[in-house]
């Protein structure tokens, strides 16, 4: 997610092994990799390593903010069934954590096919507002509040296509399709500041939330996955906007 951004931007010139121009100075959250090397993904994943801290002051000089927190717009759950079904709605969704990340694996483009990337994020937290409709457990729970969730051990799997554009003599990137799936081992959700505090209600969201957590993820999974892949995209595509692959990686 974030860390994702430059995982997906140093796997797409991999794929396109273009070179790189001499007269340039390379800025230095850039570590360069020889296109040639029998030992490139190895590279790739250091170089990867290497741009970690620069995701989190984030890079004014290519237009690239800061990935902590990495924003979401909005996620709705319908977590029961029936007319009177409980369904929360998440907005300014902030999430962090995303740039502790550790790649794990990298399968390079070939003959057509997507590239992949495997990576670990040890912890996230997210951060929402949250309003709710319908009936939670017997009572009603039509209101609102701040919600909060810690996801352990998150692995994500990303693959996806690129396509290459020249301009003034240089060639730059753009992201065609991009898919991610997400695996996440831990996780912890509750609330607060609930229907103008009502100690009983915010105590039936939170043992809900606390008794199926995994249930709520798999219910948000395939709305969180579509919406960071297109969050992804629209940076990514930002970023390789401005930055000539001519920059990353050598002959």
């Amino acid at each position: 997610m974030s860390s994702c951004y430059c995982c997906f931007l140093l796997l797409a010139l991999s794929c396109l092994g273009l070179g790189v121009n001499a007269q340039q100075p390379v800025p230095a959250y850039v570590k360069q990799c020889k296109r040639s090397s029998p030992k490139l993904e190895e590279c790739l994943i250091k170089a990867l390593h290497h741009v970690r801290p620069y995701l989190v002051k984030g890079i004014p000089e290519i237009e690239m903010p800061s990935v902590e927190p990495f924003i979401l717009d909005s996620l709705t759950l319908s977590l029961t069934g029936g007319e009177r079904g409980y369904k929360i709605t998440l907005r300014d969704i902030h999430m962090y954590g995303a740039s502790n990340f550790t790649v794990s694996r990298l399968k390079l483009s070939h003959n057509g096919q997507p590239f992949e990337a495997k990576i670990h994020i040890p912890e996230m937290k997210i951060d929402a507002n949250y309003t709710s409709s319908g009936v939670l457990i017997v009572l009603p729970a039509s209101g609102g509040g701040l919600f909060h969730a810690t996801l352990g051990n998150v692995a994500a799997t990303i693959k996806g296509f690129v396509s290459s554009k020249s301009r003034g003599g240089q060639d730059y990137l753009n992201v065609d399709k991009l898919d991610i799936n997400l695996v996440i081992k831990d996780i912890n959700m509750n609330v607060r500041k609930v229907f103008n505090n009502n100690r009983i209600l915010t105590e039936a969201t939170n043992l809900f939330l606390k008794e199926n957590g995994q249930e709520v993820l798999h219910v948000m999974m395939p709305q969180l996955k579509v919406k960071m892949a297109a969050v992804i995209k629209k940076v990514v595509n930002q970023l390789l906007s401005h930055t000539p692959v001519q920059l990353l990686v050598t002959p």
